[in-house]
């Protein structure tokens, strides 16, 4: 690892958020070994939810704007595995992401939401950014959230 991550997130003009809380029965993040799983982060900001609604409903949001909240759930989950990591420069790799988009049942563009995601991960990580993926339709999300992203990452 070339810079540290948190040199390159400065580079970038990116802030981590602080990670915020639960909406349940559940926390943000947990270690095992030398990884750390995160539960599925929605696109919220500053206690705000930012994007709501089904993809490809008439009133849901433009795949665009659901792109952009997906990265927004993402750099929610890199804070919550950079706490649970100890550090954001303790992090070595993304591993694996899994992004849920609230669908109506025609939409199929679920790769292009979450690449809003994936695309930030390469930012900051260059090759180490590269990751396993899925990205799934769903009927629903919590509170109406139009995206949700869950993340695995591996630890330096």
């Amino acid at each position: 690892m070339s810079t540290p991550r948190s040199a390159r997130l400065a580079e970038l003009g990116i802030e981590l958020p602080q990670v915020p809380a639960p909406v349940a029965a559940y926390v943000p993040a947990i270690r095992h070994g030398d990884l750390v799983f995160t539960s599925g982060q929605l696109p919220m900001s500053d206690g705000e939810l930012l994007c709501t609604g089904l993809l490809g409903d008439a009133d849901g949001p433009s795949e665009q704007d659901a792109a952009r909240a997906a990265r927004v759930c993402a750099l929610n989950a890199l804070a919550a595995a950079a706490e649970a990591a100890g550090g954001l420069d303790r992090i070595a790799r993304i591993v694996k992401v899994v992004g849920y988009v609230a669908s109506a049942p025609t939409f199929t563009g679920q790769p292009a939401v979450v690449n809003g995601a994936s695309e930030l991960f390469g930012e900051i990580f260059g090759e180490a950014g590269a990751h396993a993926r899925a990205a799934v339709g769903v009927a629903s999300l919590p509170l109406n959230a139009s995206v949700e992203v869950e993340i695995t990452v591996a630890l330096a």
